[in-house]
């Protein structure tokens, strides 16, 4: 039997939490970007004093980048399943 759609089974993508996902993703690629040739900075220039300062620098934004994907990936699900 087959079931009947009418418009209250039907449901819609939320917009804006849609756009909320994709800005959060659009915004960790550049720190991606960053934090990877910040960690390949500090880790070509093991005798100087920039490693200190950047490599604690380029692990924490390793640790938000992967913030931002997961959290963006998880905004975009919500809006599309409700």
């Amino acid at each position: 039997m087959p079931i009947k759609m009418d418009e209250t089974n039907q449901r819609f993508t939320d917009k804006k939490l849609l756009v909320k996902g994709l800005k959060r993703l659009a915004l960790s690629i550049p720190v991606l970007v960053l934090t990877t040739y910040a960690l390949t900075f500090a880790f070509l220039n093991k005798e100087v004093l920039p490693l200190y300062i950047v490599l604690p620098l380029g692990i924490i934004g390793v640790v938000a980048t992967v913030f931002l994907m997961f959290g963006g990936i998880k905004i975009i699900l919500k809006s599309v399943f409700g």
